[in-house]
């Protein structure tokens, strides 16, 4: 359905923080956009449909889910850099512990503009303990903080376990932020865990942001290790496509002089995870994702590409079309334009603008 996705698609100027990501509901031609601490709907022509408000953490990468009807994404509360920013432009003070949930937002219930989240129950969230656990500990290799640099989370995807038939049921896929510190050789794995669809309704509850709740599962049902070497806050968009059957990892660059440093990478979606030693990691073993070499892209121990978008949002159509978010700033706003691509093997980049 990606023939009535017009070329370009202007969110209008927003006051929540930049844009983190997109999501598309297809079948009703509706675009969502997270701007960090407010949910955007509009329709394909950028007309806005609704806002939902009242966010006073971090809401990253989102992703639609046709079955459940339901907009997915990450959602952090923590006190670093990222935070305090967050702080300082809402005005509310953050509850005393760091908490991160996988949110979920109804949206046939988004009618109007300055909805609040928690008060016209619109979201439910269910808590990450692995997340908080890792985000909270020193880790065993560098004696740092925060175990394999976890930051958080951002990226989320729905789509087939890795390795599992295409058709398969999608499982909801959360990546870890990871600290750039250039100091450290241990935070070079991006980190995704597995959770299944059922966990929202297992585990999910309206969240009083003051007060976060823990209901959540003890523990992901898997969890993965994906080497890229070194990037600056982990992967911000993840997207799983059905045409090439990998998952793309859209980060901010990272600035290791070792590694190429891309913004993007391909996780090969049709290969079963392997139980290996991890790099970096001093000999502790873990679920290991194997990188996809696509187009031109060099045969190297951490191939991807240099293509500048898919960072703050990236919608696959399934068809070798693609939307990508190109964020803006507008005065004391911000704004994303959503642009149409094509996928083009023969490119260095691998995409071009239709």
């Amino acid at each position: 359905m990606s023939n009535s996705f017009p070329h370009k698609v202007f969110s209008g100027v927003r006051h929540g923080g930049h844009v983190q990501g997109i999501a598309v509901d297809e079948a009703r031609k509706h675009i969502y956009f997270s701007f960090t601490t407010v949910l955007v709907k509009t329709d394909y022509e950028g007309n806005l449909l609704g806002t939902v408000k009242g966010l006073i953490g971090h809401l990253g990468c989102i992703v639609f889910d046709p079955a459940n009807r339901r907009v997915i994404g990450s959602l952090e509360f923590k006190h670093d850099a990222i935070g305090q920013g967050i702080v300082s432009r809402t005005g509310h003070e953050l509850a005393a512990e760091d908490a991160f949930y996988l949110v979920s937002f109804d949206v046939d219930a988004i009618v109007r503009t300055d909805m609040d989240a928690e008060a016209d129950g619109i979201m439910k969230a269910v808590y990450l303990r692995e997340v908080v656990e890792d985000y909270m500990a020193v880790d065993e290799v560098s004696r740092v903080s925060h175990r394999y640099g976890c930051s958080g989370i951002d990226g989320t995807a729905l789509g087939p376990a890795f390795g599992a038939d295409p058709q398969s049921p999608s499982k909801i896929m959360v990546a870890y932020g990871i600290y750039g510190d250039t100091s450290r050789g241990d935070n070079d794995n991006q980190v995704i865990l597995s959770y299944d669809q059922s966990v929202f309704d297992m585990y999910g509850l309206p969240l009083n942001q003051n007060e976060p709740h823990h209901n959540g599962p003890d523990a992901p049902e898997a969890k993965y290790f994906f080497y890229t070497g070194n990037t600056t806050y982990g992967v911000q968009n993840l997207e799983y496509d059905p045409y090439t059957q990998t998952w793309m990892v859209a980060v901010y660059t990272g600035k290791k002089s070792g590694f190429p440093n891309y913004p993007m990478y391909f996780i090969d979606g049709k290969v079963v995870p392997m139980l290996a030693p991890l790099r970096g990691r001093s000999g502790e073993q873990g679920f290991s994702l194997t990188p996809a070499r696509l187009g031109q892209m060099a045969d190297e121990l951490t191939p991807g590409c240099h293509f500048p978008l898919g960072s703050t949002g990236i919608y696959a159509f399934g068809d070798g079309t693609y939307a990508f978010s190109i964020h803006g700033k507008e005065g004391n706003g911000f704004t994303s334009t959503v642009v149409k691509y094509r996928y083009a093997p023969e490119n260095p980049d691998l995409f071009e603008e239709i």
